[in-house]
């Protein structure tokens, strides 16, 4: 039977649905390669939300043909989907399919197999598209599944590839989810992290909202957390809030995605909140949730950004007090507003990052060593190391425990531990005795 390798770039909405093409294709009779070598088929999964994630998607492409002549290397994800004029200038790829109807690649793959002609099924999205439930996706060994239950955007941001690679916004019903909910917690999983394209606008075409499908979660039996993947910040209302404080399972770690801390950037970037509703908003977090923790993205060197914008940014990201942000520099993307306006030199762009980096390093530091002599309880995962144990607070902190006086697995398991040290990116801390 034929092996099957996977590859996956980019974002845990691509881990989801990477996950749930592999259990198709095991489904179908294929089996799993343990790597590239061994496979008889590598699906490659792409990035495109930067032109970095095209190069390393066109690099592996490249390198897998080279090393593997006789493979079929089947090339999906938003890198064909948002430019499928690229596909007559992928030779090494033997298929080429995008992000929609993922439920037909299987199909594709053995077609291919049987009659050795090259296939590009780049279909495109609709605005009466519904959502595509794939099969369910096999997170054994892991902890922590992802359920995916919303695709695509509607915001258009200015430098955005996005809905062009994703379609509009879509929802899972929640039948559906619960069906998914039920069969992760039968497989012991104690951890779903929800995500999506554009995460809060969940539900929205049925009448529904996020905090319906955090309630779904905690309805099932052996879910013990919910967390949230990155939110758009400026659709998460005060009942929302409320709604999610009242679900014990709830972890309060947001990522409420910034791009800039600048008002006149992000009036550019046509972000649809102002730095003062942004902050409102973590206030009010804040009052419900003590102890949330608030992550973001930011980008550096924006079309036009001035040193006074940059400075602002780094300003606002400080007042905010951020556990961690994601720096990424501004890259453009063909087709969209940003690509026109006048651009800023990679130098800048890369010195405004490192500044950047370099001060939510201190934050995160900050954040950490103020969680010392806290008790949080700890979900525990698979050791991989023989000096600790490791797990995840809540909030999201990476935490660790000596294994001096446990050698024995504490995976999947939730203790209360009392944190003694902050690290650069950890803490470190002890079980509490019952």
């Amino acid at each position: 039977m034929y092996k099957v390798f996977f590859i996956t770039f980019g974002c845990k909405v691509n881990q989801y649905e990477t996950e749930c093409m592999k259990a198709d294709l095991l489904s179908k009779g294929f089996e799993s390669a343990e790597s590239a070598d061994e496979a008889d088929v590598i699906l490659l999964n792409s990035c495109t939300v930067t032109s970095s994630g095209d190069s390393k998607s066109l690099y592996a492409l490249r390198k897998l043909r080279k090393d593997r002549p006789d493979a079929l290397i089947v090339l999906t994800g938003c890198l064909p989907q948002a430019s499928p004029e690229i596909a007559d200038n992928i030779p090494e790829a033997d298929i080429i399919a995008g992000t929609k109807n993922r439920s037909l690649l299987s199909g594709m793959i053995l077609e291919f197999l049987e009659h050795r002609k090259r296939i590009v099924e780049i279909a495109r999205y609709g605005a009466s598209d519904s959502f595509e439930d794939l099969v369910h996706g096999d997170f054994t060994g892991k902890t922590r599944a992802f359920v995916k239950i919303q695709d695509g955007c509607n915001q258009f941001c200015s430098y955005c590839i996005i809905p062009f690679a994703r379609g509009r916004c879509r929802s899972k019903p929640l039948e559906v989810l619960r069906d998914e909910l039920k069969m992760l917690a039968d497989a012991g999983h104690r951890e779903i992290v929800l995500v999506g394209i554009n995460l809060a606008f969940y539900g929205m075409e049925y009448g529904l909202r996020l905090a319906d499908a955090v309630e779904e979660c905690c309805r099932i039996s052996g879910i013990e957390r919910v967390r949230l993947g990155s939110l758009e910040p400026e659709v998460i209302s005060d009942d929302d809030l409320l709604r999610l404080s009242r679900c014990p399972q709830f972890c309060p770690q947001f990522h409420l995605s910034l791009q800039s801390g600048s008002d006149s950037v992000l009036r550019r970037m046509n972000r649809r909140y102002t730095t003062a509703e942004y902050y409102d908003l973590v206030c009010r977090i804040r009052k419900i949730f003590p102890d949330a923790s608030f992550t973001t993205d930011i980008m550096t060197g924006f079309p036009e950004e001035t040193e006074e914008e940059f400075v602002q940014s780094m300003e606002f990201a400080e007042k905010v007090g951020f556990a961690k942000i994601h720096v990424f520099q501004y890259s453009p993307r063909k087709g969209t507003v940003a690509e026109k306006m006048p651009q800023l030199s990679k130098k800048i762009k890369a010195e405004r990052a490192d500044r950047l980096k370099a001060l939510g390093s201190q934050l995160q530091e900050k954040y950490l060593r103020n969680l010392v002599g806290k008790t949080v309880p700890v979900l525990f995962e698979r050791e991989n190391s023989t000096e600790f144990h490791h797990g995840y607070a809540p909030d999201y902190t990476l935490i660790k425990i000596s294994r001096k006086n446990s050698k024995k697995s504490l995976r999947n398991f939730i203790f209360y531990v009392t944190i003694e040290e902050a690290h650069n990116d950890y803490c470190y801390g002890t079980i509490c005795e019952p």
